[in-house]
């Protein structure tokens, strides 16, 4: 499986072909609190500012990290107001006590917990929150559609591999579980929005390429059977939520992720 630079390669098609996260999630931050104006949020592996822009709708202010160059460009075109960091969320340096929330949005599954986790213990005022989502493309809990059927075809013809790295992008649960080892945070709160959205052939052509797992052969092949399909199709997808609470001490070296 390609590293996560993979989608800094492809930055301009990334910032155009992947959708946005679902209302019910902001409604979530904004409701609770953790997300409010002129509030300092962190926000790692930012991309071209999928979130970012969201964040700063809200009214907070958002310092954001990114670690491909051209992901960062767009970044700072399309987030003027945001503070951007180019680098990998391990490396990069933040100041004690200086955020209020930390934002990992469809990036966790690329860092190393065991380094990033107390970093932003650190990082985080006392009471500070980390929330951690990502997009889930396709939803199990609904019947199989014509399109998926497609989708299922492509990837039943792949040799075997190995397997990802960390729980599957459903296991909710089990990313809770990482998040709270080492003794940094505790859950507040765990979550999944329901949504649907409707792509033609270009958004879905766009969209599967910019999948670290897929090649262009494959998008293309998914892409043309929406010509098949009546030229739109209708995408049901989930959005898990974790929303952790810094907690009050520091972590022995012994005990961590």
């Amino acid at each position: 499986m390609p590293g996560p630079l993979h989608f800094d390669a492809h930055a301009a098609l990334y910032d155009r072909g992947r959708p946005p996260y679902p209302d019910q999630l902001w409604t979530c931050l904004g409701s609770h609190g953790w997300l409010s104006p002129g509030g300092r949020v962190v926000e790692l592996g930012a991309g071209s500012g999928l979130a970012t822009r969201r964040l700063l709708a809200a009214g907070a202010r958002v310092t954001a990290v990114e670690p491909g160059p051209a992901l960062a460009g767009l970044l700072r075109e399309r987030c003027p107001d945001a503070s951007i960091i180019l680098g990998t969320a391990e490396e990069t340096g933040l100041d004690e006590s200086a955020f209020d929330l930390a934002v990992i949005a469809t990036a966790v599954h690329w860092l190393d917990l065991g380094l990033v986790l107390p970093k932003l213990h650190a990082a985080l005022t006392p009471g500070g929150h980390l929330a951690v989502w990502r997009n889930a493309f396709g939803d199990p809990s609904v019947s199989l559609t014509p399109f998926r059927e497609r989708v299922a075809q492509v990837v039943d013809r792949r040799p075997p591999g190995p397997p990802r790295s960390g729980p599957g992008e459903l296991a909710t649960a089990a990313w809770a579980d990482a998040l709270e080892a080492g003794g940094y945070f505790e859950r507040v709160l765990v979550e999944e929005f329901a949504w649907a959205i409707t792509l033609d052939r270009s958004q879905v052509r766009d969209l599967f390429t910019t999948f670290s797992d897929w090649s262009a052969a494959e998008a293309d092949e998914v892409a043309r059977s929406v010509d098949d399909l009546g030229g739109r199709v209708v995408e049901h997808y989930r959005t898990p939520l974790v929303v952790l609470r810094r907690t009050g001490h520091v972590p022995s070296a012994g005990n961590t992720f």
